[in-house]
């Protein structure tokens, strides 16, 4: 869920471990770039009801990425039988979901938010080994309140950089 900073990594490391991946988003303004340039198998926008449906007990777990509210409720029916959804994104504000989605169907909510170092050491020789990066905007010290303005609006791929050493600072 989501195709953010978090999430396409999650699509590429998902289907360099052989896995179908299928990205959930608010918009299909990200589908091209899903579909053609990260390798996801199946891009749906979430307000599509009928093709929600038809995803109904489909997914053994979810990776939610998304770092703003969102209620559960649209999700948890997605998740087969003893299905987990798996909450990455930071969210400061409740969860909301109904708790028959979960008990009925045995399904579980947890969340990872980072590895033991020697997860961290894993991960990155599995990148460095199949070539994955996460697609990176670098930007100077003199356009962090641009780079903050574009963040708030969703405007970056995928992850804004900033390069200290090449701005020009002044004591």
């Amino acid at each position: 869920l989501g195709l953010g900073g978090v999430g396409h990594m999650g699509v590429k490391m998902a289907k360099a471990m052989g896995h179908h991946v299928t990205v959930i988003s608010s918009s299909d303004k990200k589908k091209k770039e899903a579909l053609e340039h990260l390798g996801a198998d199946e891009y749906v926008v979430s307000s599509d009801e009928e093709k929600m449906k038809e995803l109904a007990d489909t997914f053994d777990y979810l990776i939610d990425t998304i770092p703003v509210f969102h209620p559960l409720e649209l999700y948890l029916p997605l998740l087969k039988l003893d299905g987990k959804l798996i909450l990455n994104g930071v969210i400061n504000t409740p969860l909301q979901f109904l708790s028959p989605m979960v008990m009925l169907g045995r399904k579980s909510i947890t969340g990872s938010f980072i590895g033991s170092m020697k997860e961290m050491e894993e991960m990155l020789q599995f990148c460095d080994e199949r070539g994955l990066t996460s697609q990176i905007e670098v930007v100077k010290m003199d356009y962090i309140n641009k780079a903050f303005e574009r963040l708030e609006k969703n405007d970056v791929r995928y992850r804004f950089v900033v390069d200290v050493a090449g701005s020009k600072l002044e004591p």
